[in-house]
C-alpha cells in the first residue's frame, strides 16, 4: 500500500513536470525570434520539433511499456528529456534548440503514455477518476507557474542579482540570453524525477483489454476507420488551437500594444493557462446536465469570440480577452477524446495511442500562423490558422454521433416532478 502511495504521488508530480516543461515555449518565443534572428515561420519550427516528436513516438512508446513495463519507460524518457534540456543549454544555437525540443518532446511522449495506466494501478479503479482531475488540476498550475518562474529568472538576472539561483544562472548563462535559464532548470527537474523513479518501487501494472495497445495489424486496421481519421484530425486541430494562440501571445502583445514579453507577455500566458484549468471546473458541470456535443459548440463559439476581441481590441481587451480563450478552450480535449473513444466499439487502447498521437497538431499550427504572417505582414492575419482549427473542432459537434452519449441530470424534468409532488401534497 505504501509503494502504491508513493507511485500516486509520482504519477502527479510527473503531470506536473510534464506541463512545467511542455508550456513554456510560448513566453520565449519573443526572445527566440530576436535572439536567433529568424522569421516567424522558422521560429515556429521549434514548436514542431518539439511536438512532431508526439507523433512520431506515441505509439512505439505504447509498445514499449508492453515489453517492458513502466519504470523503464519512465527512466529512459527522463533520460531524453535532462539531455536534450542540457543539450540546448550547452550549445544554444536554432539547429541544436531543434535537436534538444524533439529529445525532450520524445521524452514527454513517453511520459503520457506511462502514467495513466500506472495512476489507475496505483490509486485504484475507484479512485481513478477523482486522481485523473487532481492530476489535470497539477498539470494547469505548472503550465501557470512556468511563464512565472520564467519571468522572475529574467528579471532577476537582468537586476545583476548574484546570490542564490538566480547568482547561479548568471554563470551559467550567456548574459545576452538570460532565458536559457529555463533549459538548466528543465535540466534539473528531469534529473530530480530520474532519481525518485530510480529509487522507488512501482507496483505491477496489468493492461485490461481495453488499455492494451495491441499489434500493429490493429493500428494498421484503425487507419482505415473514417470515424478515427477524423477525431485523429480533431486532437490534431486542439492542440494546434491551444499552442497557436499560447505561442502568439506574448509576441502580439509586444507587436500591436508595445507590452513588454518578459513581463506583461508572460503574465498573460500564465493567465491563459490558469483560465484553461478554471475552464474545467465549469465544464464538468454543465457536461453533467448538457450533452457534451452542445457544450463543445458553445465553448466553439466562445472560444471564436474571445480570440476576435484578443485580436482587434484594445491592449486592455487583449490582456482580458487572450485569458478567456483559454477558458473557452478548457473542455475541449476531454471531450473530443471522450466523443472520438465512445465511437468506437473496441480497441480503446489502440485508439487513444492514435489520438495521442495527433498532438503533433501542436507543432504544426505554429509554423503555419508564422508562414501566414510572414507573407502578408500582419500576425493577425496568420491567426486565420487557428481560426480554421477552431471551425473544425466546432464542426465535431454536429457530425460526432457516438454509440454511448454523456450521461446527464434533466434538472427540468426534475425540478417539474418537484413541483409536481408539492402541489400533489398541497391539494391532499
Amino acid at each position: 500500500m505504501k509503494s502504491n502511495i508513493i507511485a500516486v504521488i509520482l504519477v502527479l508530480v510527473t503531470f506536473f513536470a510534464i506541463s512545467f516543461i511542455t508550456n513554456i515555449i510560448g513566453p520565449l518565443f519573443p526572445s527566440l525570434v530576436k535572439d536567433f534572428d529568424i522569421s516567424l515561420a522558422v521560429a515556429g519550427f521549434l514548436p514542431f520539433s518539439f511536438f512532431s516528436a508526439y507523433g512520431v513516438m506515441s505509439i512505439p512508446a505504447g509498445l514499449l511499456v508492453d515489453k517492458f513495463s513502466e519504470k523503464p519507460v519512465l527512466i529512459g524518457a527522463f533520460v531524453m528529456s535532462a539531455f536534450g534540456s542540457l543539450l540546448f543549454a550547452l550549445v544554444p544555437s536554432f539547429f541544436m534548440a531543434m535537436a534538444s525540443l524533439f529529445c525532450i518532446g520524445t521524452g514527454m511522449a513517453m511520459l503520457q503514455v506511462a502514467i495513466n495506466p500506472l495512476l489507475r494501478v496505483s490509486a485504484g479503479k475507484e479512485h481513478f477518476a477523482f486522481y485523473s482531475v487532481l492530476a489535470q488540476l497539477l498539470f494547469g498550475a505548472a503550465a501557470t507557474l512556468s511563464p512565472l518562474v520564467y519571468s522572475y529568472l529574467v528579471q532577476g538576472m537582468a537586476a545583476g542579482e548574484t546570490s542564490g539561483l538566480i547568482g547561479l544562472m548568471n554563470h551559467l548563462v550567456p548574459s545576452n540570453m538570460p532565458w536559457l535559464s529555463m533549459y538548466w532548470v528543465f535540466a534539473a527537474v528531469s534529473v530530480v524525477m530520474l532519481v525518485f523513479i530510480l529509487l522507488i518501487k512501482l507496483p505491477k501494472v496489468t493492461l485490461t483489454d481495453e488499455e492494451s495497445v495491441g499489434g500493429l495489424a490493429i493500428y494498421a486496421q484503425l487507419f482505415k476507420n473514417k470515424t478515427v481519421i477524423l477525431f485523429f484530425i480533431g486532437i490534431a486541430a486542439y492542440v494546434g488551437t491551444e499552442q497557436g494562440v499560447a505561442n502568439a501571445i506574448s509576441l502580439f502583445l509586444e507587436r500591436y500594444h508595445g507590452l513588454d514579453p518578459l513581463t506583461v507577455g508572460a503574465n498573460t500566458v500564465s493567465d491563459f493557462w490558469l483560465m484553461l484549468t478554471l475552464g474545467c471546473f465549469l465544464g464538468l458541470a454543465l457536461l453533467k446536465v448538457f450533452d457534451s456535443r452542445l457544450v463543445l459548440k458553445t465553448f466553439s463559439l466562445g472560444a471564436f469570440i474571445s480570440l476576435t476581441s484578443a485580436l482587434f481590441g484594445s491592449a486592455e481587451v487583449a490582456l482580458i480577452a487572450f485569458p478567456l480563450v483559454g477558458f473557452f478552450l478548457s473542455i475541449m480535449w476531454s471531450v473530443i477524446f471522450s466523443l472520438a473513444l465512445n465511437s468506437l466499439a473496441d480497441h480503446h487502447g489502440s485508439f487513444a495511442g492514435i489520438l495521442c498521437t495527433g498532438i503533433v497538431g501542436g507543432g504544426l499550427a505554429t509554423p503555419l500562423v508564422g508562414l501566414l504572417a510572414d507573407l502578408t505582414g500582419d500576425l493577425r492575419m496568420g491567426m486565420i490558422v487557428v481560426y480554421i482549427t477552431l471551425a473544425y473542432i466546432f464542426a465535431i459537434g454536429f457530425w460526432a454521433k457516438p454509440l454511448v452519449n454523456n450521461k446527464t441530470i434533466n434538472v427540468f424534468k426534475r425540478g417539474q416532478k418537484a413541483a409536481d409532488n408539492a402541489k400533489t401534497a398541497a391539494s391532499s
